[in-house]
């Protein structure tokens, strides 16, 4: 397979340790994720573990052997709110605006129908034009605004609230 191919697939152990670079990166952005750096590499691997081992959706976006994206969508823990899942995605530098984030939400979105999923919600910054444009395009709905929900660099930025349900 050519090493300029983007491939989109399930995230494995193998791919621990790129996704958790990338999600540093995208992390120190600080703009995008509320993570300001990612969690620990142990803490990422038993996060990414406990994903694969409970069927929860996680793809990766794969270039040459590196991570460059993610979408994961988390089942919520308790039986009143089980058949709803948080979705949390991101892409490196250089590989966004290219339809990336398209694939990898649609092949998760897809993982999550698929394994009886009802609702998936998520919340985006209000200053991310580009990633609320993608939700819109892919069927999620505006449900509300979380105003000043989170501050970076003594910055408030607000949330909004937005879900696809299926069927």
């Amino acid at each position: 397979m050519s090493s300029d191919i983007i491939t989109i697939e399930p995230i494995r152990e193998e791919h621990i340790e790129s996704f958790h670079k990338a999600l540093d990166m995208v992390s120190r952005e600080r703009k995008y994720l509320t993570f300001l750096e990612a969690p620990p590499l142990e803490s990422t691997r038993e996060f990414v573990l406990d994903m694969i081992e409970g069927g929860h959706p996680q793809v990766v976006a794969v270039m040459g052997g590196k991570v460059v994206g993610w979408c994961d969508i988390r089942r919520h823990a308790r039986e009143t709110h089980a058949h709803c899942g948080a979705l949390g995605m991101g892409i490196i530098p250089g590989y966004r605006d290219k339809g990336l984030g398209k694939r990898l939400i649609c092949a998760a979105l897809e993982l999550a129908c698929e394994r009886g999923f009802h609702r998936v919600e998520l919340h985006v910054h209000a200053d991310n034009p580009r990633a609320i444009a993608l939700y819109d395009k892919v069927g999620f709905v505006r449900e509300g605004v979380a105003r000043d929900a989170v501050k970076i660099d003594g910055r408030f930025i607000d949330a909004i609230q937005m879900a696809v349900i299926f069927g």
